[in-house]
């Protein structure tokens, strides 16, 4: 019997796959960013990126043209530098070492032209060369003005000098003919068009003339009290044992110099070579620095209030996806991947945008930097990606993962699961890790500390600040009796005072941003710029010698020369403070390091300048052991009344107590000293004159000076100050284009802020609207809503912009700074109008919307 045969049990069919993480992110981040959700977020973390990248690459190719130019730079491998003649054991220790050795001089001067080519004259910076001269680098010459550059591995013969071209346009003079420089005259040999220890591309004030030493003697150009600085450069052969030579001198050097007290004299090396070339460049990148933490910290801002609002809109898609399986890990791995690669995405933008704009800064700062500058490193951009991402992750992730977190029960029941404050811990750790990453930036101590710290306080305030505003205003504004318009924007602010405490925060934040850097602008640059009054001196004139005084004093005075500054000048080393030895090692300030370091100029007067006012003590004229302080001095040595100074002058050590203490106006243009005896006469010490006049309007001035007095050295004030004025301008065009990257990102914040309360005030205007209210009164209502919020808001910023301005202008900048009392008015205008101009923007389709759809999605909530 057969068996029947049962029929085939059907295959089970595997459910599908859910798909993966990955696939859903990138869906999402599709759609959400055709929404336009992310756009806001995208934009703020590539601006902040943008400004910080390009600060980072334009500092990083500066330090790799610094580093590539050093010993070019110091024209050998290791430079002593000193006020006064180097003693003669450096130069022989140099030569026992068998390092190659070069001395030079440089001074500046006033050169001429011969009477027979008009006796012009012209302020030069000289520098006498042994024959030895270049030890590294090479020197670039022409032999006339359109010629060809030849290198030369020699400075000039004797009897001959090189000049830049400067000096032949204002003399008009050409290569061959005859300078006079003091009691010589001697021939020019060649075109001057680079040399290798010429402050690397940064602006000079006065054109070289390049001398051999063999003539300086008989130029008779330095005199006892003569400003000098001597420099003996050293170089060995190539290979390891350059390093080992040049080692081993550097540290004799510091052994000698601090053994025998050599006071003035300093180690040039590769290591800190040239560090007052980089002055104006520092300033350049203090503020550059600041502009891009302002446009970072705006940008965290934004990134903020964005996410939030982009959280809160997707409240009830999370909650459908819990009910259709998804787990709580796979969401959060979604949301997280998609911000993920917005970040990426957003901080690669950052990165190349920053790229481009640090090119824009090395062409705005064409003459203080060179343009051939070394290619750029990664580390900036790694630093921008990096950077990026932390601004993401600090203030986009934490309210974005709360959706992993949202009920499923939230589809039946909406007002479950809402958006809940960000855990303490969370917060902190982000705010933290962001913080420090723009005290990196920032690159200085205190700017970082009080751009950072600033931003947080001023946060904290404003919140509170709104927080209390809100409450009074409640009871300020009657239910009844008060305008209906009024009454509706009290109640709406009334409704939701956490919003509006946002708004508050988030507009001041964005307007103090921008006021500092406004203010920075305008009253402190423009304050540094005004501090020179218009009939300030525009001659200094020094080197005077006692036997010139009357003849000189004559000369200026039938020139119609009157109310000039006249004063003895003595040059003295602060050697003890109190009987106690002083040396750069007993302060740790680098000022007073500084101060102590070199020779002070000292002046000796029987009646106080009247430029300069008392702030302490007492001048008693002919006070034998009295000295008068200026205050900035005394509070950088801290010193006060009746500690006792000793100078050593010439040989010869000279004390005396502090009486007085001097408020000395340093922008005046007039002479001006840190120490003064009140004595009429001080003959026992070696001086020299020093006058500060205003040139009268006859041409030929100069020139008489410069025939009647070789020696003298006249400075034109007013020539250096436009040069210096030129300089600035440049700066702030940088500082002006980079400021573009800050005010988007203050927009950014406003447009944010006032977008979180959208669909909020769209459900409350359906409302009215469904109960009568016409849309001439809403939009009255919103308008003043927004005018109130924002001119609390540019308030707020506008004191607290003053408070950081203040503080960056005293402890980083260095200015003097008065904010001008018409700022706070300023900033509550222009909060009221900007939070107005925004909600137009933001809010500008919310009173169009059908009243039946709002209405709907609001029974639905």
């Amino acid at each position: 019997m057969s068996a029947t045969a049962l029929p085939a049990r059907p295959a089970t069919v595997p459910p599908p796959r859910p798909p993966a993480v990955t696939t859903l992110a990138w869906r999402q981040l599709l759609r959400d960013f055709r929404a336009g959700e992310l756009r806001l977020m995208l934009v703020a973390v590539a601006l902040a990126v943008a400004a910080l990248c390009a600060v980072g690459f334009f500092a990083d190719r500066l330090a790799a043209g610094l580093s590539r130019d050093a010993l070019t730079m110091l024209g050998g491998d290791a430079v002593i530098a000193s006020d006064q003649p180097l003693p003669a054991a450096f130069d022989d220790t140099a030569r026992r070492m068998g390092l190659q050795r070069a001395t030079s001089a440089r001074f500046p001067s006033m050169a001429r032209a011969p009477d027979a080519r008009g006796g012009a004259i012209r302020l030069v910076s000289v520098k006498a060369v042994a024959s030895t001269y270049p030890l590294r680098g090479e020197l670039q010459v022409a032999l006339h003005a359109e010629g060809p550059t030849e290198i030369r591995r020699q400075g000039p013969q004797a009897g001959e000098v090189w000049v830049e071209a400067a000096v032949l346009d204002s003399l008009g003079l050409t290569v061959g003919d005859t300078l006079m420089l003091g009691e010589r005259g001697l021939r020019i040999g060649a075109l001057l068009r680079a040399e290798p220890d010429r402050d690397a591309g940064f602006v000079s004030f006065a054109p070289r003339v390049l001398m051999a030493e063999a003539d300086l003697a008989s130029t008779g150009l330095i005199q006892p009290a003569s400003r000098v600085s001597w420099r003996l450069a050293v170089a060995a052969p190539e290979g390891e044992r350059r390093q080992t030579a040049v080692r081993g001198f550097v540290a004799w050097a510091e052994t000698a110099i601090e053994a025998g007290r050599l006071r003035g004299m300093r180690i040039e090396s590769i290591e800190n070579a040239r560090p007052e070339m980089r002055q104006a460049l520092d300033r350049a990148s203090q503020f550059l620095q600041l502009v891009a933490v302002l446009a970072a910290l705006l940008a965290a801002v934004a990134v903020g209030i964005a996410a939030r609002g982009f959280a809160a809109r997707h409240l009830d898609a999370c909650a459908l996806m819990r009910v259709l399986g998804l787990s709580q890990q796979r969401i959060a791995a979604i949301y997280a991947l998609e911000l993920l690669m917005v970040g990426l995405a957003a901080s690669v933008l950052g990165v190349l945008l920053g790229l481009a704009v640090h090119e824009v800064f090395v062409r705005l700062l064409a003459g203080l930097v060179e343009s051939d500058l070394p290619a750029p490193s990664l580390r900036p951009g790694l630093f921008g990606l990096g950077t990026g991402l932390v601004l993401l992750a600090a203030f986009g992730l934490p309210p974005v993962l709360q959706l992993a977190r949202v009920p499923p029960l939230r589809v039946l029941r909406r007002d479950l699961g809402g958006l809940r404050p960000t855990s303490l811990g969370v917060l902190g750790a982000g705010l933290a890790g962001y913080a420090a990453l723009l005290m990196s930036v920032a690159d200085d101590a205190k700017l970082g500390a009080i751009a950072v710290g600033g931003f947080a306080a001023a946060w904290a305030l404003f919140a509170g600040v709104a927080w209390l505003a809100v409450q009074l205003l409640r009871r300020a504004v009657p239910e009844t009796g008060a305008p209906r318009w009024l009454a509706l924007a009290t109640r709406q602010i009334g409704a939701r005072p956490a919003l509006a405490v946002l708004q508050v925060s988030a507009l001041a934040i964005g307007l103090m941003a921008l006021m500092v850097l406004v203010l920075m602008r305008t009253d402190l640059v423009d304050s540094w710029r005004a501090a020179t009054p218009a009939n300030a001196p525009d001659r200094f004139i020094i080197n005077i010698q006692p036997d010139q005084a009357a003849d000189f004093r004559r000369t200026v005075e039938q020139a119609g020369v009157s109310g000039y500054d006249w004063y003895p000048m003595i040059r003295g080393r602060l050697t003890t403070i109190n009987g106690r030895a002083v040396t750069p090692a007993s302060f740790s300030e680098d000022r007073a390091q500084r101060l102590v370091e070199r020779e002070f100029n000292l002046s000796h007067a029987a009646t106080l300048p009247t430029h300069n006012t008392l702030a302490g003590g007492r001048w008693q004229a002919d006070e034998a052991d009295g000295l008068s302080v200026e205050e900035g001095l005394a509070r950088t040595l801290g010193l006060k009344l009746g500690d006792r100074m000793g100078f050593d002058i010439a040989g010869t050590v000279v004390e005396g107590r502090i009486t007085s203490l001097r408020r000395v106006d340093w922008g005046s243009m007039r002479v001006n000293f840190f120490v003064m005896f009140p004595r009429a006469e001080m003959p026992e010490l070696p001086a020299t004159y020093i006058s500060a006049l205003r040139a009268p309007a006859r041409a030929g001035f100069d020139a008489q000076l410069a025939r009647d007095f070789p020696n003298l050295t006249v400075v034109d004030v007013s020539q250096q100050i436009a040069q210096v004025q030129k300089v600035l301008d440049q700066v702030i065009r940088a500082v002006e284009f980079l400021f573009g990257f800050t005010l988007a990102a203050g927009l950014l914040v406003l447009f944010a802020a006032v977008s979180a309360t959208r669909e909020s005030r769209a459900r409350e205007f359906a409302l009215l609207r469904a109960m009568g209210a016409g849309s001439a009164l809403l939009r009255q209502v919103q308008r003043t809503e927004l005018f109130g919020l924002g001119a609390l808001a540019g308030l707020l910023a506008a004191l607290a912009a003053v408070a950081v301005s203040w503080a960056l202008a005293r402890q980083v900048f260095g200015f003097a700074w008065t904010p001008s009392p018409w700022v706070p008015l300023a900033g509550t205008v222009a909060g009221a109008l900007m939070a107005a101009l925004a909600g137009w923007w933001s809010l500008r389709g919310v009173l169009q919307r059908p009243v039946s759809e709002t209405l709907r999605q609001a029974a639905a909530d």
